[in-house]
């Protein structure tokens, strides 16, 4: 405050002597008429305006009007008027040296308003060219309050992003900003400047969104700068997430493919010498030429192990077509009776006496599917009904229009799947803890399936009772191709 006092006794006292000096070069030096001399003192006056502000330049205009009247009006050497026309004058001046000096102070400050505003776009500019070269999530938070404090010359900045609870500083040595404020600023959503303790917060936002906080110790920027900087925070966080989360996409769909073609390679080197072990077993068992009744239950052992292995071999070969997104469907009008039928009779030798209840109303409509996929999940799900539940209880397909869907189940009065199962029941290789040791199994029947019904556009679930079985539960879209009419 002092130095700014002192500052202003200084300007005053300069204009002062501008106008004594006026008055002395044309009372002295010069001689010319009073036009001259107005004229003179209201270029001075618009000068003082347009350096030092309106508050000087007014002092001045009083003073000045004063010493023309004295100095330079009739009669002079005395503060009276002769003329009624001289107050003309004199007031004519006054008002043309204030109105003047308003103008100047006025065109003065929107400069000055025009040049900090240039300014602080440059430092945003700067600052949004720091923040896109940093690599990772992690490195940007680090970096982004050093980038405040060099970019905008402050002395602390903080980051607090409410996801992770936690704080991000400038470096080692800088004043602390308030946690508390931070997290207000985050949470009332606007921005907060306060003059008296030399910081200021606001909040950083995606869009809309306020995704965090940042406060600022020092001169403040304009609060639109400080709307403007967490907006480029937020959009600089947004662009190093969704980066990386494309660069892991990336990674995972190459690690498919990757995985694809080992799992292809791998399943044709096991099926050459499963189809030979396969062929001679074959081969021994048909024309009889096990010795003992012993070496014969041998050979029927190896021939079912390695009818085993190659289903194995071919489901895990069929998950990693699926997962690399590699299996074409061709999708045509199917009724869902149809490719139930083609899945119980597919199913027919594993079935045995086992009683399947179809109940599939003729007014479901037909669907749009893969018709060998589709009968695929029904397999499946058949499969695994058959395995899980007592062979004298029946297992019941049913079907019903939903909306824009068909929905399949298949439900078996088995012991049931718990709660907390349920959720990874259709996991690669999972199978359930109770039974996984008592029935014989890959644990990819229901990954397949799963993967095969998402590849039509539908969804597949479970709900299940402990003691009273489960019902799997999948959709297969209508059909909605135009009927043909002849």
């Amino acid at each position: 405050m002092r130095p700014r006092l002192v500052d202003r006794v200084l300007q005053l006292g300069v204009s002062l002597a501008i106008v004594a000096g006026i008055t002395e070069a044309f009372r002295r030096l010069v001689e010319v008429n009073e036009t001259t001399v107005a004229l003179t003192f209201l270029l001075a006056i618009l000068a003082v305006s347009a350096l030092w502000g309106l508050a000087v330049a007014v002092v001045m205009s009083l003073v000045a009007v004063t010493t023309f009247n004295f100095y330079f009006i009739p009669p002079v050497g005395s503060f009276a008027v002769a003329d009624p026309k001289n107050w003309v004058a004199l007031g004519a001046f006054l008002v043309t040296a204030i109105l003047g000096s308003q103008l100047s102070s006025r065109a003065r400050k929107e400069a000055e308003v025009a040049d900090r505003r240039r300014r602080e776009i440059e430092r945003l500019y700067t600052f949004s060219q720091k923040l896109l070269g940093e690599g990772n999530v992690i490195q940007l938070m680090n970096a982004i309050p050093n980038h405040i404090v060099d970019t905008f010359e402050v002395g602390a900045a903080a980051l607090f992003l409410p996801e992770k609870q936690k704080f991000y500083r400038s470096g080692l040595g800088a004043p602390q900003i308030d946690e508390d404020r931070l997290r207000d600023a985050f949470s009332r959503d606007e921005p907060n400047i306060s003059a008296h303790s030399g910081a200021c917060f606001a909040p950083v936002r995606v869009g809309v969104r306020p995704i965090g906080s940042f406060g600022i110790s020092g001169v403040p920027p304009s609060r639109q700068t400080l709307e403007a900087l967490g907006t480029l925070i937020g959009i600089a966080i947004e662009r190093a997430r969704n980066v990386e989360l494309l660069g892991k996409a990336e990674a995972d769909r190459q690690g498919e493919r990757l995985k694809s073609a080992l799992l292809d390679s791998i399943t044709h080197d096991f099926r050459t010498p499963l189809t030979s072990i396969k062929a001679s077993i074959t081969t021994l068992l048909s024309n009889g030429a096990a010795g003992t009744a012993s070496q014969k239950e041998l050979l029927v052992v190896i021939n079912e192990e390695c009818d085993r292995l190659n289903h194995l071999v071919e489901e895990a070969a069929e998950m990693a077509r699926l997962e690399a997104g590699e299996v074409e469907l061709k999708l045509e009008p199917v009724t869902v009776r149809e490719i139930v039928e083609a899945a119980l009779a597919h199913n027919r030798n594993a079935l045995g006496a086992r009683q399947v209840i179809v109940e599939i109303p003729a007014t479901v409509p037909p669907v749009r599917a893969d018709r060998e996929r589709a009968r695929e999940v029904i397999g499946h799900l058949v499969d695994n009904a058959h395995h899980y539940s007592p062979i004298d209880r029946p297992i019941r397909i049913a079907a019903e229009a939903v909306g824009g869907n068909v929905v399949v189940s298949v439900a078996d009065r088995g012991a049931g799947i718990e709660e907390i199962e349920q959720g990874i029941i259709f996991d690669k290789f999972y199978r359930g803890k109770d039974q996984r040791y008592l029935v014989q199994g890959t644990g990819m029947g229901l990954p397949i399936a799963k993967a095969l019904v998402e590849a039509h556009g539908g969804t597949i679930s479970v709900t299940s009772q402990i003691g009273h079985g489960s019902v799997f539960s999948f959709t297969l879209p209508v059909d909605r191709s135009p009927v043909e009419r002849i």
